[in-house]
C-alpha cells in the first residue's frame, strides 16, 4: 500500500507564529501556495490559508487602498488567525487514509508529523498530480494489444 511518506512533498515553506501576514501573503503570491504550516520554534502550531488571509484582509470589503491594507497586515500576527490545533496525519498512514481524512475534514492539505516535528505536507494539488500520472498510466495500458492468447 501506498504510504503518505511517499507522496508528500518535503520541502515546505513554513512560518513562525510570531510572524507578520505580510510575510505570508508574500509568499503564498510569489510561490502560488495555499497553505503555510505555522511553527512555535520546531513545533508544529497551527496551518494558514489563503481562506484565513482573505478573512484577515479588509481591502476587499472596505475598498481600501492596497498599501493601507499592508500596514495592517503587518500589525497582525500569524498567531491571530492560523487554525489549531492542526488536523494532521503520520508518513505511515495509508495514502487512501489520508484522503479520506481531507475528504471528511473538507481541508485541501494535511501536515505530516512524526512526534510533533513536521516532516512533509500531503496537498490535494499533489494527489490531483498523482491521480493525473495514475489515470495516464491506465490509458496507455490500454492501449497496448492484448497477449492472452500467445501461449
Amino acid at each position: 500500500m501506498m504510504k503518505v511518506r511517499d507522496l508528500m512533498e518535503q520541502t515546505i515553506k513554513t512560518l513562525q507564529s510570531t510572524d507578520d501576514l505580510t510575510l505570508a501573503e508574500d509568499i503564498m503570491r510569489l510561490d502560488r501556495i495555499r497553505h503555510l504550516p505555522v511553527l512555535s520554534g520546531e513545533r508544529l502550531a497551527g496551518i494558514l490559508t489563503q481562506r484565513d488571509l482573505f478573512r484577515a484582509a479588509i481591502s476587499s470589503v472596505l475598498r481600501i487602498r492596497p498599501s493601507i491594507e499592508r500596514e495592517w497586515l503587518l500589525k497582525i500576527p500569524v498567531w491571530e488567525i492560523m487554525t489549531s490545533p492542526v488536523v494532521t496525519t503520520s508518513p505511515d498512514t495509508t495514502i487512501r487514509a489520508a484522503l479520506e481524512i481531507m475528504l471528511q475534514r473538507r481541508i485541501g492539505c494535511l501536515p505530516v508529523v512524526d512526534g510533533e516535528r513536521l516532516v512533509g505536507l500531503l496537498t490535494e494539488t499533489t494527489c490531483m498530480k498523482y491521480l493525473a500520472h495514475l489515470l495516464r498510466l491506465v490509458e496507455e495500458r490500454a492501449d497496448l494489444p492484448n497477449l492472452s492468447g500467445l501461449d
